[in-house]
């Protein structure tokens, strides 16, 4: 038996401490909050998405950076694993649109209670307002830890959960990151995914609120698309969110740190430009003597046609009988390639996740041990790997937490 000292009472560190007095370990956790769990509360709006039912192949596909790291991991603890360990645990639960799988209660509270119950029947020791300030290590590695009140604590092995820099209100601070440089280890540049991102043009503002869906979006940097997705966003006050948003934002983030990326929405995706031409012909067929304005009503929700129409540089008071060809066209180029300028990401207080962090080549990918330090383990948010939205990064925390746990000798 080891003593096992774990730093950060999110989903990993929980998950961990569960594993490990599984394993016949003595495991202390040790988080700074007042209670378990911040972070696991406000996922998925609060109903948390703990995992998604989805193939294997489609599991690595969501894995936005280092795939190949996590190879060992998710096939030593999968997706159905995850969902096994909650109902296990006493958690019912459930499966939605897109293999998302939720606690049936649509509560979050449910995961952080099933995995309270269970540690406590293990008896973990759990250490609530405990913030870790250092590693300690020797010649043999990991010694145990300093606690902010110099408290020292003794262990063989030292788990370090602390998450990434997202929602630092619920204690992601990047303590973690501290920790892994204050024992030898580089830590990867650091930006906040899985986040709204902010726009240039005016007109985008004065469209907040309208949520679009069925649509297309795509990004390019220096002329070549770097994204390209169809489904769900909304507009802001600062420029774009939702899901199509937040994906595109995982995708993107690199390209961002060189500058802006220029954008366009397909508002129907559907339509070819001619098949949308037609569309519009037939409606002005209809319509000869009535207004623009009028006619192209029908084709947007009206805080977007506004726009579209002061984009479009003709006169929308003009009548349909009016119009030329070469109007009509721009008007259809300009449903299918309405042009805006993404300037940046939003910042951490909004990320779900956090891109970057502790450098996987010095991690070993099958115990999530350090190369550096012996006793020394990495997992979840805190190392250099993240997912989409869909309940992947979670899956990520899972599957490290139980790689790491299962390999403390």
């Amino acid at each position: 038996m080891s003593k096992v000292l774990i730093i950060g009472g999110g989903a990993a560190g929980m998950a961990a401490a569960v594993f490990a007095a599984e394993a016949g370990h003595l495991v202390h956790l040790f988080e700074k909050n007042e209670k378990l769990g911040k972070k696991v509360y406000i996922t998925g709006k609060g109903r948390c998405n703990f995992t998604n039912a989805c193939s294997m192949e489609e599991l690595f596909d969501s894995v936005i950076r280092n795939p190949k790291f996590l190879y060992s991991a998710f096939y030593g603890y999968n997706n159905f694993d995850a969902i096994e360990f909650f109902e296990r645990l006493g958690v019912r639960t459930k499966i939605e649109r897109g293999n998302r799988a939720f606690p049936v209660s649509d509560h979050a509270s449910d995961i952080i209670l099933g995995m309270e119950r269970r540690m406590k029947e293990l008896d973990v020791k759990i250490h609530l307002r405990s913030s870790v300030k250092k590693v300690l290590t020797d010649e043999k590695g990991a010694a145990g830890i300093l606690l902010e009140n110099d408290a020292v604590i003794a262990g063989d092995a030292v788990l370090v959960a602390t998450g990434g820099l997202s929602y630092p209100t619920t204690g992601s601070t990047g303590d973690g990151y501290r920790f892994a440089r204050e024992c030898g280890h580089a830590v990867t540049g650091l930006r906040p995914s899985l986040v709204p991102m902010e726009t240039d043009e005016d007109y985008i503002a004065r469209m907040q609120g309208l949520s679009l869906r069925n649509v297309t979006l795509r990004m390019y940097a220096d002329g070549k698309c770097c994204f390209e997705d169809f489904g769900e966003m909304l507009f802001t006050h600062f420029g774009i969110t939702g899901p199509l948003v937040l994906t595109a934002s995982a995708r993107t983030g690199e390209y961002l740190q060189q500058g802006s990326l220029s954008c366009e929405i397909d508002w129907k995706p559907a339509l070819s430009e001619e098949q949308l031409d037609d569309r519009i012909l037939r409606d002005f067929t209809k319509n000869q003597n009535k207004q623009f304005k009028t006619v192209a009503q029908g084709l947007l929700p009206s805080k977007a046609m506004s726009v579209l129409l002061e984009l479009w540089g003709s006169s929308p008071e003009k009548k349909i009988h009016e119009i030329s060809r070469e109007e009509r066209l721009t008007f259809v180029k300009l449903l299918k390639h309405f042009p805006f300028t993404v300037t940046g990401l939003r910042g951490y207080n909004e990320a779900v996740v956090t891109t970057g962090g502790v450098a996987v080549k010095e991690i070993n990918p099958k115990t999530m041990e350090s190369k550096k330090v012996k006793g020394l383990y990495f997992i979840g948010e805190v190392l250099d790997t993240d997912a989409l939205t869909g309940g992947f990064n979670l899956q990520i925390a899972w599957s490290t937490a139980y790689a790491a746990a299962s390999a403390v000798i």
